[in-house]
């Protein structure tokens, strides 16, 4: 975690390129007064010479010192408030991320303002903007990377929700996507398959297309980018569209890993419509363990994720900055998907 003193003078670089936020040392330091008359004149508290804190409030504009809602928790007693950014409330996987977040935070006594992002980049920017200056911390899910977050964060702690802790080096919680994944391929080739393609959610290479071709590749089995569609949506219209490219692509494939489960039932529903039997002429794996899956026919097989246990990790994180502690690392950070075989595969 960076603290306020780490980085020199106001307009320093972190690393990354990204500036730091000025902090009530820099502001002090600029108008020639202590810190506390730079609280009284800020906070309108206390009496304080007019001309001083005129001086003050000018040398805080030139700055854009904002103070910072999590540095006063530190000291005072009160509630906290997380901010939580998730990226879709329509997918029934974010919901069950963010009730593990309240719960945990309930637990703590703090207070939760959720923001959805709609899979919107420049929504994520707006969300640390205006969360930045309402929250004591914020958890969440952002594409950006670091330097970018941190121009729009002003210094508020920040966990990233499904980012590697060695991707990032702000505290993280992440998904063993290669440790899911690797349950699943082994699963389907104990079974038989050796044409096994995937619907992808995601433009590049994210973790879990990564860790599917690199299974596919320990196992020996073919693989091109014709194996690998990317899906319009994450949704089960979605599944239904790139499930209809990868079997013109590949009619040969007898088993499909999707992206999620939505993905995956999607899958299904095009495999039925092309004449597929499922599982007997294509098995379906899906990823997240949404109750969704025990509900469709055939039910669905899939990696089950720990959707609250992931949330309930985010605030611990939180927790640990703010009491200046290191945030967890390496597998303390981790949440591993479990394989869950049902019907489908």
């Amino acid at each position: 975690m960076w603290t306020d003193n780490q980085w020199g003078e106001p307009g320093a670089e972190r690393p990354g390129g990204a500036r730091r936020r000025a902090t009530i040392h820099d502001v002090a330091r600029l108008a020639g007064v202590s810190r506390q008359t730079v609280s009284r004149a800020v906070n309108d508290k206390g009496e304080i010479d007019p001309a001083t804190k005129e001086r003050v409030l000018e040398a805080a504009r030139l700055l854009d010192y904002r103070p910072s809602r999590f540095a006063r928790g530190l000291v005072q007693k009160g509630a906290v408030t997380a901010g939580l950014v998730i990226p879709d409330l329509r997918n029934p996987f974010f919901p069950e991320v963010a009730a593990g977040v309240l719960e945990a935070a309930e637990q703590r006594g703090w207070q939760v303002v959720v923001w959805d992002s709609r899979i919107d980049e420049a929504r994520e920017r707006q969300a640390l903007d205006v969360l930045s200056h309402q929250a004591d911390a914020v958890v969440g899910y952002f594409k950006d990377p670091d330097d970018v977050l941190t121009r729009h964060l002003g210094g508020v702690p920040l966990v990233l929700l499904e980012r590697g802790p060695q991707q990032t080096r702000f505290a993280a919680v992440g998904i063993d996507a290669a440790t899911g994944v690797e349950q699943g391929m082994d699963h389907l080739f104990r079974a038989g398959h050796r044409r096994i393609g995937m619907l992808d959610g995601v433009h590049g290479p994210g973790p879990r297309r990564l860790a599917f071709l690199e299974q596919v590749r320990r196992l020996g089995l073919p693989v091109d980018e014709d194996w690998v569609v990317v899906c319009p949506e994450h949704s089960v219209a979605g599944g239904e569209a790139g499930m209809e490219r990868l079997l013109a692509a590949r009619p040969e494939i007898t088993a499909v890993f999707g992206f999620n489960d939505l993905i995956a039932v999607g899958a299904m529903r095009t495999a039925r419509r092309r004449g597929r039997s499922v599982p007997d002429d294509l098995a379906v794996l899906g990823f997240d363990g949404l109750s969704l899956g025990e509900l469709v026919e055939p039910a669905l097989t899939t990696l089950h994720i720990d959707k609250r246990q992931l949330g309930r990790l985010a605030v611990e994180q939180v927790a640990r900055l703010r009491a200046g502690e290191e945030p967890l690392r390496g597998a303390d950070a981790w949440v591993v998907p479990e394989l869950v075989v049902r019907a489908s595969a």
